[in-house]
């Protein structure tokens, strides 16, 4: 069994607006061990089990701690934001699974379609991607995380009973701080036949099921911090012209032969940025940007997708990430 998609769930109520407030003063520690949803500090929460004694402390700002023992069947809660989007989030704290059955990971769902989805960055005794169908791999935030889909056949959902997929980054580096980019993630779903729907909401969660253990985890949107190496390799160009980009890197899906790079373009709607390749390396096909020249030096310009765009390049024999750098034009 999938841990996890008993979650949060039952809860919703239709109708119910998405609380985003922050407090006049401070919110004082509140501990919640029962299902429900709200904010607290400024931060949206959600909490959901389905018997036994788990519980969360709701702290200041996006902080909050849990304990469960194995009386507890399955629960799942955290702090973050409704609804989701794709913000890029910084965590730390403590994680304890033991040899469990429990999750530390990014978790959200959507709409239209419906789907329950999670960036894993660690997990005890199982790791679900023994147990879903794999679709590749994305690296992003100096680590790779292998991507799965499993599906649900009516199972609780936000939209009470129902058969939704859901979607999977498995870190392979397990850890218990970091910054996770979710457009990265995002992006190699999507590539990968994975479509979101639309956002309710997005939550660090912690998730045990028949397990034990305990957390304390503090989350914040933005990145940077906490020694996490360079998440997506970022070049501005020299000078500055008559205006100013900037342009992300990420490594994505790899192959034997080929790899996909995915380029993030801020700053700027008129964006040309130059991609360096390097050794042998060849353009096999680009996404979301035209794309000229193939090989060497590549010059990548808008074609109305937006400012996220990629490429696959064949390695022949070279298997660096190319570089970039972001002008106006």
């Amino acid at each position: 069994m999938l841990i996890g998609s008993a979650c949060a769930i039952a809860l919703v109520t239709a109708g119910m607006t998405a609380l985003v407030s922050s407090p006049a003063q401070a919110e004082a520690d509140r501990q919640v061990c029962s299902s429900t949803e709200g904010t607290h500090n400024g931060f949206f929460f959600s909490f959901w089990k389905d018997s036994g004694d788990a519980c969360v402390v709701l702290r200041e700002n996006g902080r909050y701690s849990s304990s469960w023992s194995r009386s507890t069947n399955n629960w799942v809660g955290g702090k973050g934001w409704n609804p989701g989007t794709r913000r890029t989030i910084t965590y730390s704290g403590t994680y304890n699974p033991g040899n469990n059955n429990t999750y530390l990971a990014l978790y959200g769902w959507t709409r239209n379609p419906l789907i329950e989805y999670y960036i894993v960055e660690n997990f005890g005794s199982y790791n679900p991607s023994s147990g879903a169908t794999r679709m590749g791999t994305v690296t992003t935030d100096g680590g790779t995380y292998d991507i799965l889909r499993s599906q649900r056949v009516n199972q609780p959902s936000i939209d009470g009973t129902a058969t939704f997929y859901q979607y999977w980054s498995v870190r392979q580096q397990k850890r218990s701080s970091g910054t996770i980019t979710t457009a990265n993630h995002f992006d190699a779903w999507a590539r990968a036949g994975l479509n979101l729907g639309n956002h309710y909401y997005q939550i660090m969660a912690t998730e045990g099921y028949q397990s034990q253990g305990s957390s304390d985890i503090t989350v914040r949107e933005g990145g940077g911090g906490g020694g996490n190496p360079n998440p997506n390799p970022t070049t501005t160009p020299p000078g500055g012209g008559g205006g100013s980009c900037s342009v992300s890197v990420s490594r994505a899906e790899e192959w034997s032969d080929r790899f996909n790079t995915t380029f993030s373009v801020s700053g700027a709607s008129n964006w040309v940025v130059t991609i360096r390749t390097n050794g042998g390396q060849s353009l096999q096909s680009s996404w979301n940007a035209s794309v000229s020249g193939s090989s060497g030096t590549l010059t990548a310009r808008p074609n109305g997708n937006g400012n996220n765009f990629g490429i696959t390049l064949y390695k022949n024999g070279n298997n660096t990430t190319p570089t970039a750098s972001c002008g106006t034009g």
